[in-house]
């Protein structure tokens, strides 16, 4: 599959593999020098460029294991999601999960983007559901007893 990229900075880098069946390409910063992200807090890091997916597919932005297990930083709302009609660059709410504050770098890898088909539903009102074994069970429901 062929993804355009447009570069809206020069320094922007296209989201990369890291090996030959890596599900989730990276997604690396572009930023104007480094970021400083505090404790608990929130930060938008541009990634530079904009994308266009094919309609039926879109970009979902997950964390880099790495980044999440050694600074604790992951995007703040846990799974991004871009969708194939969006043009704007593509941004990281990167959240600081840990205690300390933790630097970003112009190039530094930020996230991964997972790009996947996705169904369009049409939602009907009903009476009724049709009935299963678990019903309405929910959190932990279908967990050993």
């Amino acid at each position: 599959m062929k993804v355009a990229i447009k570069k809206l900075n020069k320094d922007a880098k296209l989201p990369a593999y890291g090996s030959e069946y890596a599900a989730g390409a990276d997604l690396f910063a572009c930023t104007q020098g480094d970021v400083v992200i505090q404790p608990h807090a929130t930060v938008m890091i541009p990634t530079g460029f904009a994308m266009e997916l094919p309609v039926g597919y879109a970009g979902f932005i997950y964390a880099r294991s790495g980044l999440a297990s050694k600074k604790g930083l992951a995007p703040a709302n846990k799974v991004g999601v871009v969708d194939c009609d969006y043009r704007g660059e593509v941004m990281v709410a990167l959240h600081n999960h840990g205690g300390q504050a933790q630097k970003v770098s112009c190039g530094e890898r930020i996230a991964q983007l997972v790009i996947a088909p996705y169904v369009t539903a049409s939602f009907e009102e009903a009476e009724e559901l049709s009935s299963t074994v678990r019903g309405g069970g929910g959190f932990g429901s279908t967990g050993e007893k």
